[in-house]
């Protein structure tokens, strides 16, 4: 099924909330106008019973003598007097010869006076509303009862009532098509940027949401859209690129496994030529194995943290452990390798991870620098930095800005094989643990590579 569009919930949303609101209103005013009318009824029965008990004061004076006159208008108020015994005593016409109150009213309206509804009376079919007071003429105590019919107030509220049923659902309407039309107003923008968001793929690149200029929660909503867009064209590109440069970085040395082994397969027919070719071979192949390694490892972080297996490390047990495993190539190169004194220190970290980024700092160290290589760890501004550092050229000024980026490498580092990725993957470990990676050359020659790793504890 499917679902009803804002635009309309909003209106109707809007409708029930104006019914409720007209409904509430209709019925206060209808409510405020019917007191106030009562209200007004009973002012209006004082100061006539006030007057009329002036007139039967007067000896020789009947309430006749009133009727159609300001204190009792013909076919809409009347007066009685009656006696204590309830006999009628005086009265306006035609209100005949029926007392207009019964025993209990008329024994209470002797002493206070007392308001009283009736119903139709002789000569006045419509309700009306009594008011009884006591006066006392030629010395007898009497009960002078004051009435009008309550047909002006069933009037008016009658006629406040029809304009309320009509006027209601008229406003409501209106009301409701205003809240219809402006939820398409609001939505309009909306819209805009659903059909543009229909209309981009990876195939339409800076292509951007029209954002309007409203100062609200749409134009929050659109700036928010384009900036995701934004990074999500961003890590499109990355991974383009990564694609890019690793096919690049695996049809090098799979183009020369190739070439040395139809080499061999052609041509090699002394034992020692084939195992030159398998000795070639086989660094192509370690290379190959080194590089789907570090892919799977980026490839991994792209998609999730890196696991650790975290435990208390001494950083002179890391250095010692990576200085032994490069020692015979620093040997063959003719290159001191040597670990300074770093006792004194812990750190918690994956043991392998560091291992393989201080290997990665050493292995570039060795491949691209020259001199004496050095290892070391030191407690810097609650740290713990572990350092590699060279004797070599350094690396060009205008490389260092992107030294940790995935396949960066200085054109002349080309021709020396690697893949790009050394550096690249020691950030990704250093950040891991929760800390940095940084390099920079020496004033004296050679570069000096380090990562920080958080929360020194010194050794028991």
């Amino acid at each position: 099924m499917r679902r009803v569009p804002i635009r309309v919930r909003v209106a109707g949303a809007f409708a029930l909330a104006m019914a409720v609101v007209l409904a509430a209103t209709g019925w206060f005013l209808y409510a405020r106008l019917g007191s106030h009318l009562a209200t007004a009824l009973d002012n209006n029965l004082r100061l006539r019973a006030q007057d009329l008990a002036a007139l039967v004061r007067e000896p020789g004076v009947p309430l006749a003598a009133s009727s159609g006159g300001p204190l009792v208008e013909t076919g809409e108020s009347y007066a009685q007097l009656l006696g204590p015994d309830g006999r009628i005593v005086d009265a306006t016409p035609p209100l005949g010869e029926t007392p207009l109150l019964d025993d209990d009213e008329l024994s209470a309206a002797l002493s206070d006076p007392i308001f009283v509804d009736h119903g139709p009376i002789p000569g006045l079919d419509e309700p009306s509303r009594l008011l009884a007071v006591p006066v006392t003429t030629g010395g007898e105590p009497l009960v002078l009862v004051v009435g009008a019919t309550r047909e002006d107030r069933a009037e008016a509220l009658a006629g406040l009532r029809n304009v309320l049923v009509v006027a209601g659902p008229i406003a409501l309407v209106l009301a409701t098509l205003a809240g219809y039309v402006l939820a398409g107003l609001s939505l309009g923008p909306v819209e805009s940027m659903r059909r543009r968001a229909s209309e981009i793929s990876a195939e339409t690149p800076g292509e951007r949401l029209p954002v309007p200029e409203t100062g609200d929660e749409v134009e929050s909503l659109g700036q928010t859209l384009n900036e995701m867009l934004a990074r999500l064209e961003a890590a499109i590109d990355r991974e383009r690129d990564f694609v890019a440069d690793a096919g690049h970085e695996l049809r090098t040395p799979l183009a020369l496994l190739r070439a040395e082994l139809e080499l061999a397969l052609r041509h090699a027919t002394a034992p020692e030529e084939l195992r030159e070719a398998i000795r070639v071979s086989v660094e192509e192949v370690d290379r190959l194995t080194q590089l789907a390694e570090d892919l799977l490892l980026i490839a991994r972080v792209d998609r999730e943290r890196l696991p650790l297996q975290v435990e208390l490390l001494e950083p002179a047990e890391l250095l010692g452990s990576v200085a032994r495993r490069f020692e015979w190539r620093a040997q063959e190169a003719g290159r001191p390798l040597s670990t300074r004194d770093s006792s004194g220190l812990r750190v918690e970290g994956d043991r392998l991870r560091l291992e393989q980024a201080l290997g990665n700092l050493v292995d570039n160290a060795l491949r691209h620098g020259d001199g004496a290589v050095h290892l070391s760890a030191t407690a810097a501004g609650g740290a713990v930095e572990l350092h590699v550092t060279d004797q070599g050229s350094g690396f060009p000024a205008e490389f260092l800005p992107r030294v940790f980026e995935r396949f960066a490498r200085p054109d002349q580092a080309r021709s020396r094989g690697g893949s790009g990725l050394g550096l690249s993957i020691v950030r990704v470990i250093a950040e891991a643990h929760g800390g940095s990676a940084h390099v920079v050359n020496l004033d004296d020659g050679g570069a000096d590579a380090w990562v920080v790793l958080p929360g020194p504890q010194p050794a028991a």
